[in-house]
């Protein structure tokens, strides 16, 4: 699978059966074909994802590696073999993230790109997102700070990055390593602590990718571990004292409120 010529990006997607959710997201990716590559991860789904069931559902015109876990691992330990192997197997100037259910707009890629390769002295991107869950009840934008001072500031108070929007630059990871392991369910808030000590960061104003509310996604069936894992990163990789402390309170805040709740109030205020 070694290319000598370099591919701009691999897009890493982890599945933990959720196969309808994974061709619905594969059918919005649009980009180049022979200048990228998907590396799926098959976190050890009751029914095993292969390229061979892709194609069967969808029809696909870019390269696409199905790596397979026989045995559940959790989405850090899956995401990592999919970092490993990508590091090992390909020549690809950067990684992007995608999640199964979520969609990106038909121009994220073409944007996103362009835009590190305009501005290499950035090493992480994101965009602005949108969320919804399946009936459409629910629809709120997510906007976050976009300048890299900005960023720093305000992941006291949330993950800026939302996981799916990203991409960032491959070769960071030997500096950076691996997504940590030791954060339960915010192990990719942790992930960008890590890269925004090493590297200037962005977030593209604009909306590139729809995230699905699922009330059977990791998120939302862990919140209350996550918001406790999301005080963790905070109390190791937080530099400002008072907004620690500021940022501890609001996730404190937010575990005593339901989920649907926080939801509904987002969904609102537009």
């Amino acid at each position: 699978m070694i290319r000598s010529k370099p591919l701009d990006f691999c897009l890493l997607i982890p599945c933990y059966n959720n196969f309808d959710g994974l061709l619905l997201s594969l059918q919005s990716i649009f980009y180049f074909p022979d200048r990228f590559l998907v590396v799926v991860v098959d976190d050890g789904s009751k029914i095993p994802v292969t390229s061979a069931s892709i194609e069967l559902g969808i029809k696909i015109d870019f390269p696409l590696v199905v790596l397979r876990n026989e045995v559940n691992q959790g989405i850090a330990e899956a995401l990592n073999r999919g970092l490993k192997w990508i590091e090992e197997q390909s020549t690809a100037n950067y990684i992007a993230r995608l999640d199964c259910g979520d969609l990106c707009a038909p121009d994220r890629f073409y944007k996103q790109v362009d835009f590190m390769q305009h501005h290499p002295e950035v090493g992480l991107l994101g965009s602005w997102c949108v969320f919804e869950d399946g009936a459409k009840s629910i629809h709120y934008e997510y906007k976050t700070p976009t300048g890299h001072s900005q960023i720093r500031k305000a992941m006291h108070f949330r993950n800026v990055f939302i996981h799916p929007t990203v991409i960032f630059q491959t070769k960071l990871l030997k500096e950076a390593g691996y997504y940590p392991t030791e954060f339960v369910h915010a192990e990719d808030y942790a992930f960008f602590y890590q890269l925004i000590k090493i590297t200037y960061t962005h977030i593209l104003n604009q909306f590139l990718v729809t995230c699905e509310i699922n009330d059977e996604g990791i998120s939302s069936k862990n919140r209350q571990k996550q918001l406790i894992a999301r005080g963790q990163v905070i109390m190791q990789y937080g530099t400002n004292p008072f907004l620690k402390i500021a940022g501890l309170l609001r996730l404190y805040a937010l575990r005593l409120l339901p989920k649907r709740l926080v939801l509904r109030l987002r969904n609102l205020v537009k």
